[in-house]
């Protein structure tokens, strides 16, 4: 993995085809439909997330419909069920066609359901992707799967090892990295990359700044391994921290404007605000400084802290000029373009329509390798600030630190424990050496 190529970045990106496609011989072994074919459909991970990206794929226009869930949880595939069989959505309503026997529920559950589509949606908590997209390719589906795509390095060399393989299936795979197919993003990066508005980049800077997210309290029943798959947000082997569940999208832009990813990596974090057991084992702010291998730097903050100030966004300087998302202007300020966006898209949508269209039509897409670099540029700044020691792609790629259970059922436990008092060991930088 020490030479991984960084022209796998493809610098030119389309709304038909997303930023990382794959050219592969045509190979018989996926299912290409005709225009009047049903699509069938498995959601594996039915919680928010995995409700919106079913309700998305069952609007496209192309014939498709819903056959299998599947899910850890069984309240999950039913508040979910629920939900997509609302009479507020007749066309998706019709569209569920899941049979009892085909909800399916527990660790295994998602191998079920994937063998009765031909199309997978990859929504569970990140650290279950690598299994699942694994199987996925095995057994030669389509794929939507959303971001990140692992939890640590180990993950992210099953992902691109699964990737390769996916290539050679003619798989078609979007990651929901959406940034990728809304229309500000396109308009600017063919204005920034395409007709050079602010000439070289040199500096860049980019912000995932808000509030946080919501936390699943401890119940008396459940065990630790239940508890922690409820709360997943909080624990590092299921979200991989906010730096690689939210902060991703941020990072990924920048390493599409710059074609490549980030050579190494120094930072600081911790815990200021969410202090409390509840908020099991990551930090509340990361701040990464990126140094690409052309010498540029990226500043990168994120931080979930009520009552801060509030900012997403990506930010490019370049020897002209200045950009920013669906905005350009000189040096001094002066406006050079500005997107309109009266008529755009919803890009959640965009990218399954674009998905369904490449299965349809034949037409070639597969953004996991891309997925995985933005997920690994992620987890490189996270080992930076857990560590705070300066971490280079090579060495980070190359971890073994698995974070994964060793076992997975509802008795087993996972690596990570709390103590006591109910309180989770956190990284201390200068003195932890976990990655």
């Amino acid at each position: 993995m020490n030479n991984l190529d960084r022209r796998m970045f493809l610098k030119k990106s389309s709304i038909a085809t997303g930023a990382v496609l794959s050219a592969s011989p045509l190979i018989t072994s996926a299912f290409y439909p005709n225009a009047a074919d049903e699509i069938k459909v498995a959601l594996i991970g039915c919680g928010g997330r995995g409700t919106g990206a079913a309700f998305q794929a069952l609007s496209v226009k192309e014939n498709v419909t819903l056959v299998a869930m599947a899910d850890a949880f069984q309240d999950r595939v039913d508040s979910c069920y629920s939900s997509l069989m609302s009479d507020k959505n007749p066309k998706v309503k019709a569209r569920v066609k899941v049979a009892p026997e085909h909800k399916f529920v527990g660790f295994d559950a998602y191998k079920k359901a994937i063998a009765l589509a031909d199309v997978v949606i990859l929504t569970t908590p990140p650290g279950f992707r690598p299994m699942h997209f694994e199987e996925a390719v095995a057994q030669g589906k389509h794929i939507f799967m959303e971001k990140p795509v692992a939890t640590d390095a180990p993950g992210i060399r099953r992902v691109l090892k699964a990737a390769e393989e996916s290539k050679k299936k003619n798989l078609k795979v979007v990651v929901g990295l959406q940034r990728h197919y809304q229309t500000s993003y396109l308009e600017t990066y063919s204005r920034v990359i395409d007709q050079k508005m602010i000439g070289d980049i040199v500096s860049a800077r980019c912000y995932w700044n808000n509030d946080g997210v919501w936390v699943k309290k401890r119940e008396s029943q459940m065990t630790e391994m239940e508890y922690q798959m409820r709360n997943w947000y909080y624990f590092v082997w299921l979200c991989g921290d906010h730096i690689c569940e939210q902060h991703i999208h941020n990072i990924d832009v920048i390493n599409w404007f710059k074609g490549g990813h980030p050579v190494e990596a120094i930072g600081m974090g911790g815990r200021e605000v969410r202090k409390g057991n509840e908020y099991g084992e990551i930090f509340d702010h990361h701040y990464v400084e990126f140094q690409y291998e052309d010498g540029m730097i990226l500043n990168s903050q994120c931080r979930h802290q009520p009552g801060t100030v509030s900012n997403v966004s990506e930010h490019l300087v370049g020897t002209k000029g200045k950009a920013t998302e669906g905005k350009i202007t000189d040096l001094a300020g002066n406006s050079l373009w500005r997107h309109r966006d009266k008529d755009d898209k919803n890009p959640y949508q965009v990218e399954h329509d674009v998905l369904f269209d490449c299965i349809v039509n034949n037409k070639p897409i597969n953004n996991a390798e891309n997925g995985a670099m933005a997920t690994m540029t992620s987890i490189m700044g996270r080992m930076a600030t857990y560590t705070g020691q300066k971490i280079k792609w090579d060495d980070a790629i190359n971890s073994n630190v698995n974070l994964f259970p060793d076992k997975l059922d509802w008795n087993s436990l996972p690596k990570t424990l709390p103590d006591s008092n109910g309180f989770y060991p956190i990284p201390v930088p200068g003195k932890d050496k976990l990655f």
